[in-house]
């Protein structure tokens, strides 16, 4: 079992050797850094992780705020789209009520919000809503403005409601007729029978949600008013011609996308393995 796991892992390696050498030999055969930096710049970026990178602070500073904003933004989203696509799932008539009206904005991007999202919060911030005193903390806490946390909750709710409308209607209806012979409240009935019974692909809508909250995160970081997180990092690294830096952000994006991707993987494998073994 040991070899085997061994193997797998090589095999698995071979794909990321061949890219990390594609790209340095031609990052080295152009010969120029504002169009392909080599591996080795990146790799010092990471290095020195704690430098401040041309005035735009360090990498952790950076990555730390984007992780609050996408979570901040994420269970705002998550918040709202779980009782909705639960209620809407279970009901017909509020289904009926709310499913054309929100699926006019599901294809809409979250880049064309942009506009009308400054218009209705400007720069205002965390800091500002909770009217906290001018010094450090107010200083942290501006750098999370309502106009970027809103992008990102929108970005994770259509995911996730769509996946927990589509989890709950599916569920068997003899189960739901069962519990209320079985005198059953409706709350009893969400807890018990429904939030299981859709579980898989609740699980799959939050990951989902997760995704599409990084995926907005970038472009809610380039609003006005931004002043760290990787989405600003990358920006302001492209504008000074700093490739190497805009790589050094990607990356930071894929890692913390895939590390919190795999959570999701495993309360998936952990908790719902059944689901392969029902069918």
């Amino acid at each position: 079992m040991d070899k085997y796991k061994l193997k797998k892992k090589l095999i698995s390696m071979i794909l990321p050797a061949v890219f990390l050498y594609l790209w340095n030999y031609y990052a080295v055969k152009i010969g120029n850094n504002a169009i392909l930096p080599t591996v080795g710049m990146v790799f010092y970026n990471f290095v020195h992780a704690f430098d401040n990178f041309v005035g735009l602070g360090s990498i952790p500073k950076n990555v730390a705020y984007s992780v609050v904003r996408v979570l901040l933004g994420y269970f705002i989203g998550a918040a709202v789209a779980f009782p909705l696509g639960l209620s809407m799932g279970y009901f017909k008539p509020v289904r009926n009520f709310f499913e054309n009206f929100i699926s006019l904005f599901r294809p809409i991007p979250s880049i064309a919000w942009q506009p009308l999202v400054l218009g209705w919060f400007g720069i205002g911030s965390l800091a500002r809503l909770f009217g906290l005193p001018y010094g450090p903390a107010f200083a942290v806490w501006d750098n999370f403005k309502l106009s970027m946390i809103f992008l990102i909750a929108l970005g994770a709710f259509f995911p996730i409601w769509g996946n927990i409308l589509f989890g709950v209607t599916n569920v068997r209806k003899v189960l739901v007729e069962t519990a209320k012979v079985l005198g059953a409240s409706q709350l009893d009935i969400f807890i018990h029978v429904l939030i299981p019974g859709a579980g898989p692909t609740i699980i799959n809508g939050m990951r989902m949600g997760l995704t599409a909250s990084w995926v907005c995160l970038v472009s809610s970081e380039m609003l006005p008013g931004s002043m760290s997180g990787v989405g600003y990092l990358i920006t302001h690294a492209y504008e000074l011609a700093r490739m190497d830096l805009v790589i050094t952000g990607m990356i930071c994006i894929g890692i913390i996308g895939a590390l919190l991707d795999g959570l999701f993987r495993i309360i998936m494998s952990r908790y719902f393995s059944w689901e392969n073994k029902v069918k």
